[in-house]
């Protein structure tokens, strides 16, 4: 189902249930791309401040520590970042998220010598059993933007992070592995993220009983991606959506104010089966029409695939 586009400031066309024509597909794409640079100079302002390691949240008293929290508040929230990046990329997504209701979010940043994903997955593993100690969650969700979902993904899949990990959001993430960049193939963790790496493999290998439910993010103009659907999780044992996006890159996924509110419906849902499309198409609609978050108005569409 194609949900229709979330503002129309930025279209002369009228908002109807279709992808863009052949011949709007260049105005499309010089849109994303402008997007993207505009995106890629505010994330370079900011940058420098999300080097640093976040405070984390005040330690519970020692007789509260091991409560159970399931039914009182929600469970911990932790954002993974892409390749290269820092935790400064969830500026506007954990500023939504707040806004919202959300009181336990947390970024990992990881080193930018990072050589293993498998080592990041292990580093991942020994973050949330600190988190959920701290906070006296039995879980958390993870919002993983490219190589932070990959990081998570390898966590849940093969390291038993299922057992921590209640919902596993990703973002323009390679799950099959991306052939984009050939230059960049130098890095061993971009060596990795390619399709017939060894650690792409792995992930193809059965996962019986695996209990976190995933929800990917992609779009069919991330350039990262290649090709774009290798961003889908296409797994015969894993619980999986995927949640196509148009009209923009691989950079705008974590920013994008449609994405966010996608994102929060995600993460309301507690439920084990499919998200549903007309309650998705709901968030669409009251996100662009500004009548409670002026954040959330935004153009672009969604589908549900």
């Amino acid at each position: 189902m194609k949900i229709p586009p979330f503002a129309e400031l930025f279209s002369p066309f009228p908002s109807v249930v279709r992808r863009p024509a052949a011949w709007e597909l260049p105005v499309t794409l010089l849109r994303a791309s402008v997007l993207e640079v505009a995106i890629l100079a505010g994330h370079l302002v900011l940058y420098p401040a999300g080097i640093a390691k976040e405070r984390l949240t005040p330690d519970l008293p020692p007789e509260t520590a091991t409560l159970p929290t399931e039914g009182r508040s929600r469970r911990p929230v932790l954002l993974l970042h892409g390749f290269v990046d820092n935790r400064s990329v969830f500026v506007l997504l954990r500023r939504s998220l707040a806004r919202h209701g959300w009181r336990h979010l947390e970024s990992l940043n990881f080193s930018p010598l990072t050589s293993d994903i498998r080592v990041a997955a292990e580093v991942l593993g020994r973050e949330i059993e600190e988190i959920c100690a701290r906070t006296g969650h039995r879980e958390v969700d993870i919002i993983g933007h490219s190589l932070g979902g990959l990081i998570a993904r390898y966590y849940v899949q093969r390291l038993g992070g299922d057992v921590r990990v209640r919902t596993l959001i990703t973002m323009g993430t390679p799950h099959a592995g991306t052939a984009a960049i050939p230059l960049a193939s130098a890095h061993p963790v971009v060596r990795q993220m390619r399709p017939d790496s060894d650690l792409i493999e792995e992930l193809r290998e059965p996962a019986p009983g695996c209990r976190t439910r995933f929800v990917s993010f992609w779009s069919d103009l991330d350039q990262v991606m290649s090709p774009v659907e290798a961003a889908r999780v296409e797994h015969p044992d894993l619980i999986a959506q995927n949640v196509g996006v148009t009209g923009i890159g691989h950079l705008a996924l974590p920013v994008h104010p449609a994405l966010a509110a996608g994102i929060r419906y995600v993460l309301e849902q507690d439920g084990t089966g499919e998200i549903s499309e007309a309650a998705l198409a709901e968030v669409a609609e009251w996100a662009g029409s500004g009548t409670e978050c002026p954040e959330d108005q935004a153009d672009g569409a969604i589908s549900v695939a």
